[in-house]
């Protein structure tokens, strides 16, 4: 008899993978997040956690996101969406996570803000 995790697929274990399961309109969004998030922070690490796409920084998580039906998730902790409530005002977000919808412009410049502010309390020293 199988049981019910016998059918699920194993989760991906690289972004990369997580990345190649999508449609390509979605995964060009997703793109999007990675490279600007790399810009935004070129020595994070990348790892899958909690079974999304994660970026590191001396040894801690800095900022993750995921590709849904609807939306973009990005998930740059509590302190991350505080500091810029006011311009994430026009999102669905709830306390660490904020949704772009796919019907809307990425604000990658706001990512860009956020990531930065992220690494800012991440760095050591």
């Amino acid at each position: 008899m199988k049981t019910p995790d016998a059918e699920r697929p194993a989760p991906p274990k690289t972004i990369d993978a997580y990345l190649e399961a999508f449609p390509p309109e979605v995964r060009s969004r997703l793109d999007a997040m990675r490279a600007t998030i790399r810009a935004a922070a070129p020595d994070v690490g990348e790892k899958i956690a909690y079974g999304i796409p994660t970026f590191t920084l001396a040894g801690k998580n800095l900022v993750h996101f995921a590709g849904y039906a609807k939306h973009v998730g990005f998930y740059p902790a509590p302190s991350g969406l505080a500091a810029f409530a006011d311009r994430l005002a026009g999102f669905k977000s709830s306390k660490g996570a904020v949704q772009f919808p796919h019907d809307r412009p990425l604000p990658l410049d706001l990512v860009t803000d956020i990531t930065r502010f992220r690494v800012g309390e991440v760095r050591p020293g």
